[in-house]
């Protein structure tokens, strides 16, 4: 099994750590044991339509990755592509949606010329605007039909980011079918090194795709195919991340090679500190166990990173050195930060106790309440009790005459 042994020693390398090798060795074991378990008959209720060979073509293999500290993207809607040595959606009866800048005319004639490639085009169900998109999909029934009628929807990276309050909760609650942003806009010249301003696409009555600011039809299709066939990374703020690598119907060899280069490009774009901050690497399928095929020796980046609000003392656990010295562990509190060695650090956090010579003069406080004294308060007690009880007598007395 792969370790970082490397990675103290190079923190800024760009190569991958994985071994191929064992990369290969636990796809072949993850493979066996998906046909295994397909061919095994299941208890409960079972589909008479599926087979054993339809069951293992549509089972996906994940790549986990794990950190030690947290990953966050500020484009969470925007799923990341990952280029593919061996593409992932192949299938001729997969249907996408085009979703793309206004005028959507210019784009649909562009699908429809002969130049187009026909295997693409048959695929292609539906190409429409931003504007149309909003105007016809407005109702939550219409969003829901849209959703089941195609199987991959790509959107221009212009619009990609007005999609979620056009779309809503029924794309962008899951990872399913989230539109895959794709660029469709011309490349802007350079000057001096310096980009060119584009100029504003004139629309008329006549011919509103006249001057449509989208790059050359060889280079959409392009675009297409790439986003078609990438694996897609979705970040979210937390210390896991699944990608999907490819099939159970593959290959050893071809899973293996989509694993190294998803692998590979996920810590080196997406990681921060790349594979100083990786803890696991693993392989499964939706109901497998995972199989690791990378596992650092360190489990935090460095003492610094194990308490974002201060520093810990090298080679102390957090609340370890309470939990030894008898005290309860401080919980809940923000640490102090503890540059120095341990006793050190403890003695200028704490300094000694001035004696009461050292000490400042305090003010003066009000004068202490005296001492009670019980025979005095019950003489008085009975005192009262003794007059009230002559005045209830006059009392009675007045009142009889």
């Amino acid at each position: 099994m792969s370790k970082s042994t490397a990675a103290a020693t190079a923190p800024d390398a760009t190569v991958s750590l994985i071994n191929p090798e064992q990369t290969l060795k636990a796809s072949k074991a993850l493979l066996a044991h998906i046909k295994k378990a397909a061919a095994e008959p299941k208890a409960g209720k079972q589909n008479l339509l599926a087979n054993e060979e339809s069951t293992v073509a549509e089972t996906p293999i994940w790549l986990t990755l794990t950190t030690k500290l947290h990953l966050h993207d500020s484009n969470r809607l925007q799923p990341s592509k990952i280029v593919l040595p061996h593409p992932l959606n192949t299938d001729e009866e997969s249907t996408i949606c085009l979703i793309v800048a206004d005028p959507q005319r210019a784009y649909k004639n562009m699908v429809a010329s002969d130049e187009f490639p026909k295997e693409l085009r048959t695929r292609i169900t539906r190409v429409i605007d931003i504007t149309h998109l909003k105007a016809k999909f407005k109702t939550y029934e219409a969003q829901r039909k849209l959703f089941g009628d195609h199987d991959i929807f790509l959107a221009d990276d212009r619009i990609v980011n007005r999609l979620p309050n056009a779309l809503g909760k029924t794309f962008f609650k899951s990872t399913v079918k989230r539109p895959i942003p794709v660029i469709f806009m011309a490349q802007r010249a350079k000057v001096d090194g310096k980009k060119v301003p584009q100029p504003k696409a004139k629309k008329t009555k006549r011919d509103p795709t006249e001057n449509v600011n989208a790059r050359p039809l060889t280079e959409i299709v392009s675009e297409i195919r790439k986003a078609i066939g990438a694996a897609l990374v979705h970040l979210s703020p937390s210390t896991n991340t699944c990608v999907k690598c490819g099939y159970a119907s593959w290959t050893a060899e071809q899973l293996a090679d989509n694993i190294n280069k998803v692998a590979k490009d996920l810590v080196e774009r997406f990681v921060p500190q790349k594979w100083n901050n990786v803890r696991n690497l693993y392989i499964k399928g939706p109901e497998t166990a995972a199989l690791p095929i990378f596992q650092t020796d360190e489990l935090w980046l460095d003492d610094s990173k194990v308490v974002a609000d201060g520093k810990e003392v090298a080679g102390v656990v957090p609340g370890k050195q309470k939990k030894e010295s008898g005290e309860q562990a401080n919980i809940g509190k923000k640490r102090k930060t503890l540059d120095a060695e341990p006793e050190a650090a403890v003695s200028e956090a704490t300094p000694a106790k001035a004696s009461k010579e050292d000490r400042p003069k305090k003010k003066a406080k009000k004068a202490a309440v005296p001492v009670s004294n019980d025979e005095n308060l019950d003489k008085e007690i009975a005192e009262r009790k003794a007059k009230l009880k002559k005045q209830k007598a006059a009392a009675k007395k007045a009142a009889d005459v």
